[in-house]
C-alpha cells in the first residue's frame, strides 16, 4: 500500500487550472489562492493559499478527500470531510509557520 501524494498533488493542481480557466465565476479567487469545501454534512467555502498543498498536514486532509469523493469536484474546488473547526484549527496552524 503506496501514498499517492503525485496523484493528490496532480489533481490538485487540475482543479485550480479549472478555476482559473472559469474567471466568470461569481466567486472570484486571488491568484495563488484555492477555493477548498470544507464539512462533513454541509460545507462551507475557504480561500487558502496554494502553498498549503505542500504541507504534510494539509496533504493529509487531501488523502483523506480522495479516499472519500475522489477528485469530481462538482462545486469548483476541493471538498475535505472534516470539521469545519478542525480545518480552521489546521489552516491557523499553517498560517503561523
Amino acid at each position: 500500500m503506496g501514498i499517492r501524494l503525485p496523484s493528490i498533488l496532480l489533481n490538485a493542481k487540475q482543479i485550480l487550472k479549472m478555476q482559473a480557466a472559469s474567471s466568470k465565476n461569481k466567486f472570484d479567487i486571488p491568484k495563488g489562492h484555492i477555493a477548498v469545501y470544507v464539512g462533513e454534512i454541509q460545507t462551507k467555502r475557504f480561500v487558502v493559499p496554494i502553498s498549503y498543498l505542500n504541507h504534510p498536514s494539509f496533504l493529509n486532509l487531501l488523502k483523506r478527500a480522495e479516499e472519500e469523493f475522489g477528485f469530481n469536484h462538482p462545486m469548483g474546488g476541493l471538498t475535505i470531510p472534516c470539521r469545519e473547526e478542525a480545518f480552521i484549527d489546521l489552516t491557523s496552524r499553517l498560517h503561523t509557520s
